[in-house]
């Protein structure tokens, strides 16, 4: 984390008056809807100096319209999460009470939710390529946001009903999905090379911020569920993404909105095009054979609906289709010199080696999205107080990443940096995703534990909470501005939607692993290691990202970074 070079009296005072600053506006205009957002510098440890605050020197300030974006994630989150962390307890409880039975209902309400989750992270793709080909990132998160509330509304209003819950659920996960990999975007696009240091600590205030709202979310809608029912658990957060789309448009005269480029005959579709379709005299094809081999078997991938579903396949199909062409392009890569410039060559390079990097994370989003299906579900068979909620266990997450975060940046990595260890981007990634293995060592310890019939405390989940945590925060927090940093200039929105991407195939790993359960040959093998099958999948996911943060170190040490913030 780069930090200023002033003493920490600096960040000090800037604290005590950065909050009045920020909260007048502009001048003496409409004061800022998120003017608290100093305090939320203050409270993560991020140094504040007085030249981030408006009216200072150009070159250092934080950019007036943060408060706008930052607000608005904020509200976001508080509905995304809302929503979600109450889901398998609704459909358990709800929804599937009538039509499934024992632990069928359970089963089908975690493939459910994570089905959900492929959506809301594969939409990412659309919004991404809608906003850099089109529309721009403002007024693409704008209409999204508008359909994300759309969806919102179905969940309130059709609380009782399968099909309009779903219709409600598809929307959400169009509009969350398009608006996912815009923002933060759009956040970095109001940076320049002036101000570029300051994007590190706003890109940390962001993640903190998504936390903010997320712990509140957590507490709050499960017991809205429980006492107020479902219509207004759906519908509080329906709100709240009513009232972020309203913070991101109040903010629409003062956003930098970057033109969108010019059509360009050496862009990265030109390159790998070329790079499939060039002959080189005694060479072959080889890369365009493994292209038009994943593509046939993308497409083979559909025979296999009825056994396992569209939506795995689907996914599966995508896996693929990114993989063939991706390794095809890389193998003929060099064939595309002389017909494009040596510098669209090396952006394609450069991207395909950052889609290497964002696949091996994939194993870390298995893990990390389970807390809101297997871990909730084991905790509903924990022992807890009346008034508690297994639901609620999933505040620890948000709370967890608000300590750690400044934890993180005031502590850890200088600790480390004086023991002549520094905390790269993709050493912390590495660790993070060993971590997230570790989080899974703990819960199958639990698990083991119940199997026995041993009553447990839910208190027990904290272990595992604050290992998966402190792995989030290594990895996710890292990744978004890594992910940035990283693209292209003219591909910042769609590069930022595969690294979302990751999220939607870790949920596949997912429900793969839910499939081979059903199998009998699986299940007899489970049977044979004297563990049941859900302390089994906890300890097979725990070996999945051990194996992940392997290959992910070796790779991460031949990987360059490379610098594409915009000029000042």
């Amino acid at each position: 984390m780069h930090r200023n070079g002033g003493n920490e009296r600096s960040g000090v005072d800037a604290c005590s008056g950065a909050s009045k600053a920020l909260s007048n506006g502009r001048d003496g205009g409409q004061p800022l809807p998120a003017g608290t957002i100093a305090r939320v510098f203050c409270s993560t440890g991020l140094p504040l100096t007085t030249s981030t605050l408006p009216g200072s020197t150009a070159g250092a300030r934080l950019p007036r319209q943060i408060p706008f974006i930052i607000g608005n994630e904020a509200c976001e989150r508080f509905s995304f999460y809302g929503m979600r962390n109450i889901l398998v307890q609704f459909l358990i409880t709800s929804l599937l009470l009538q039509e499934v039975g024992g632990p069928g209902r359970e089963a089908e309400a975690k493939h459910i939710l994570h089905s959900f989750m492929i959506g809301v992270y594969f939409f990412p793709l659309l919004g991404g390529w809608l906003a850099d080909r089109f529309f721009g990132k403002y007024n693409t998160i704008l209409w999204f946001s508008l359909v994300y509330c759309a969806g919102h509304a179905c969940l309130a209003l059709f609380e009782g009903s399968r099909s309009g819950f779903f219709v409600g659920l598809g929307l959400i996960a169009l509009g969350a999905g398009g608006i996912k990999p815009l923002v933060a975007s759009f956040m970095g696009d109001q940076f320049d090379q002036s101000n570029k240091h300051r994007a590190k600590v706003v890109f940390d205030a962001f993640y903190w911020i998504i936390n903010f709202g997320s712990l509140f979310a957590s507490l709050l809608i499960p017991l809205a569920l429980k006492h107020l029912g479902p219509a207004w658990a759906f519908g509080i957060p329906g709100i709240l993404m009513f009232v972020a789309t309203l913070v991101f448009w109040l903010g629409r005269k003062r956003y930098v909105r970057v033109p969108l480029p010019p059509k360009d005959p050496h862009g990265f579709g030109a390159v790998m095009r070329t790079a499939l379709l060039a002959h080189a005299p005694g060479q072959g094809r080889p890369g365009l054979m493994l292209a038009v081999v994943s593509v046939l078997l993308a497409l083979a991938c559909f025979a296999l609906v009825e056994q396992l579903g569209i939506v795995i396949c689907l996914c599966m199909a995508l896996v693929l289709l990114l993989a063939g062409i991706g390794g095809g392009t890389w193998w003929q890569l060099e064939r595309a010199r002389g017909i494009h410039p040596d510098t669209a060559v090396e952006g394609v390079r450069a991207l395909l080696r950052v889609l290497v990097i964002f696949a091996l994370v994939t194993p870390f989003f298995s893990l990390f999205d389970q807390k809101a299906s297997t871990w909730v579900l084991q905790g509903r068979e924990m022992t807890m107080p009346a008034w508690f909620t297994a639901s609620q266990m999933q505040a620890l997450n948000p709370l967890l990443v608000m300590l750690l975060i400044p934890f993180n940046n005031l502590v850890l990595y200088p600790l480390l940096r004086r023991g002549g260890w520094e905390p790269t981007a993709l050493r912390r990634m590495t660790c993070g995703i060993a971590f997230g293995g570790l989080a899974w060592i703990a819960v199958g310890a639990i698990q083991i534990g119940m199997d026995g019939g041993e009553p447990m405390h839910i208190a027990w989940q904290i272990l595992p909470y604050a290992l998966l945590t402190f792995g989030e925060v290594l990895v996710s927090a890292t990744g978004i501005e890594f992910a940035y940093s990283q693209a292209p200039p003219s591909m910042k929105g769609v590069v930022m939607s595969f690294w979302y991407l990751t999220t939607t195939v870790g949920n596949l790993w997912v429900l793969l692993s839910n499939v081979a359960v059903r199998n009998e040959t699986v299940t007899a093998h489970i049977a044979d290691t004297g563990l049941s099958e859900a302390a089994f999948l906890m300890f097979f996911f725990a070996a999945f990202a051990f194996l992940a943060a392997l290959a992910f170190g070796l790779y991460a040490r031949r990987y360059r970074m490379v610098d594409n913030y915009r000029s000042a």
